[in-house]
């Protein structure tokens, strides 16, 4: 299903053919990067992942040239001393599950386990020390996320968290699920929210890519020493919310 932009106004033909060309870039090129990650196992864990980001590196390169797609960040300096975090973002696209890679620090995130399952891609990211849940046991996925992300956290590693759970469209706003400010309570590490409005050039479900620029608006770090799991997710919240109001 292709969710349209209805601001675009150029030519159609070349919209479909720049969109194609990114959409091949991201299909065939893990037939390149994947099995050099692969083979990178034996190595330690910063090879394969530098690896792995020259990949996006790529993916975000071509998005620029050929489909018009550039970002802005703003908010970097909340991070700078920062050494591992709970990030918990807005989802709008498939944009920043590649783009934060590049914007923050080294990290790992939380994702649906059957895509590990995948041919050569999904067996590269097995390697890049993912959290991989199975979303129908929702306890079982918790104990996951909790165990695999304070480990994560302990190690330097920032985890990405999408509260909401899946890709919502702009404007829409579906309720934030707790489990990252639970980890972010248990571990003691900060939480970090983010707002972004992908959605508006690199759509969800669509082949489609428009151009434009994509802003991403990263807060202030929550402090969750002595704080409920309720309470760092209602700040959160609320913050994405008056964001996004901004963006």
């Amino acid at each position: 299903m292709t969710q349209p932009n209805t601001s675009y106004q150029g030519n159609k033909i070349e919209l479909y053919l720049r969109s194609t060309i990114l959409f091949a870039w991201i299909m065939f090129t893990p037939f390149i990067f994947s099995p050099l990650v692969i083979a990178c196992t034996p190595f330690p864990f910063w090879v394969r992942y530098k690896i792995a980001n020259v990949w996006v590196g790529s993916i975000l390169w071509v998005a620029k040239v050929c489909c018009g797609i550039h970002y802005e960040v703003e908010g970097l300096e909340h991070i700078k001393d920062i050494r591992a975090a709970v990030v918990l973002c807005k989802h709008q696209s498939a944009w920043e599950t590649l783009a934060l890679r590049m914007i923050l620090p080294p990290q790992t995130a939380l994702l649906k386990r059957s895509l590990l399952w995948l041919p050569l891609w999904g067996w590269a990211l097995a390697t890049l020390k993912p959290i991989a849940i199975d979303r129908s046991q929702q306890r079982a996925a918790l104990r996951v996320l909790l165990q695999k992300g304070s480990q994560y956290l302990n190690e330097g590693l920032w985890v990405v968290v999408f509260p909401e759970g899946t890709r919502t469209a702009p404007g829409e706003v579906k309720k934030f699920n707790a489990g990252g400010a639970m980890l972010a309570e248990r571990s003691g590490y900060p939480a970090i929210p983010i707002a972004l409005n992908s959605g508006q050039y690199w759509p969800r479900y669509s082949f489609l890519k428009y151009p434009g620029t994509i802003k991403v608006k990263i807060g202030p770090a929550i402090a969750t020493a002595g704080r409920k799991a309720n309470d760092i997710n209602a700040e959160a919240a609320q913050w994405i919310t008056n964001a996004m109001a901004e963006l």
